[in-house]
């Protein structure tokens, strides 16, 4: 089929081009864009947690790349992955009228929805990355950065049922804040993927604070081994909490690879975790790309009038096969 498309295109090409050549018409030459050519666009972006969050660091690396690259003046938004504070915080960002902004989407629709229509009254163009909001665009606006998360997290259970050999009847632990709706979406999507396997799954809750700090996590991951000694699965929700594995595991005096740990995200505490034999597997949802694209966008958007862009990041896995390859780049905070 491609080819056959390739083939139809040259041909569509040849036949414009003569046209042009017959009627003395010429395209336009293409007009380069100039250095720093966002320099006069003002953006707020939310990088989600604190400075210094193993996830939130990567993100806000794209970000200030993308704003170097481009010559955007980006004012950076901390919120400790705290929904009710970045509710407060957009809620200040609109209010200061900046040509852009790029949000987190963890607080939901129901909460961000009247700032959102008042950015879009106001004509503040807008990006959402790491959790979408997709009535919240097709009402007023704006693209999409992160990952699909039910897809995502469906995807990494059935990778993990068939990866590491589950049986129907073996139990696994979920980790997540099953209250927040908007977030949760994934991980609601990794149990079913597990209960359609016919595994024993028990839902346990990890706050955004444990994202601050995994250490938090520390006794409820204890008493949760100690009252289910055979588990066979425990999935995290993110980054920081995955890279704390270790921690978690010796504290119940479990070994390398004796309760298998998947989960989202990498970091150099994920990939140290791969190489000691933590972890088993992990979806990377790349974000570096959801601090760098927003701000292309928002960039695209205010200076060409270009539509917003919709991006997937979610489509990777890293495992104890090919975590070597993306090693230097976690390192690195890129990835």
């Amino acid at each position: 089929m491609i080819p056959k498309m390739l083939k139809v295109t040259r041909r569509l090409f040849g036949v414009l081009a003569c046209i042009a050549m017959a009627t003395g018409l010429a395209a336009p030459a293409a007009r380069a864009m100039p250095a720093k050519w966002c320099s006069k666009v003002h953006i707020r972006f939310f990088v989600g947690g604190d400075a210094g969050d193993a996830f939130g660091t990567i993100v806000y690396n794209g970000a200030k790349q993308a704003a170097e690259d481009l010559g955007a003046q980006v004012d950076y938004v901390f919120s400790g992955w705290n929904s009710e504070k970045m509710v407060q915080q957009f809620r200040e960002a609109v209010a200061a009228h900046p040509d852009g902004i790029a949000m987190m989407g963890h607080p939901g629709a129901a909460a961000l929805g009247p700032i959102a229509a008042q950015a879009a009254k106001d004509g503040i163009k807008m990006m959402y990355q790491n959790v979408d909001l997709p009535e919240l665009r097709k009402k007023y606006g704006g693209g999409y950065v992160g990952a699909q998360l039910d897809p995502q997290g469906y995807a990494l259970g059935r990778t993990a049922v068939e990866m590491l050999g589950l049986k129907p009847g073996e139990k696994a632990i979920v980790f997540a804040d099953w209250g927040q709706s908007a977030r949760v979406i994934r991980e609601l999507a990794t149990v079913r993927a597990l209960q359609d396997a016919g595994l024993k799954v028990i839902k346990l809750e990890s706050p955004p604070e444990d994202a601050a700090d995994p250490n938090l996590l520390l006794p409820e991951h204890t008493a949760a081994i100690l009252n289910n000694p055979d588990v066979k699965l425990i999935a995290y929700p993110g980054g920081q909490v995955l890279g704390n594995v270790p921690t978690y595991m010796r504290a119940a005096h479990k070994k390398p690879g004796q309760i298998d740990a998947i989960g989202f995200d990498t970091s150099p505490q994920v990939i140290q975790a791969f190489k000691d034999g933590w972890v088993q597997l992990t979806s990377d949802q790349e974000p570096f790309l959801q601090g760098y694209l927003p701000i292309l966008s928002l960039c695209q958007q205010v200076v060409l009038g270009l539509a917003p862009l919709n991006v997937d990041t979610s489509a990777g896995f890293v495992t104890p096969q090919n975590y070597e390859q993306v090693a230097k780049l976690a390192e690195e905070g890129l990835r």
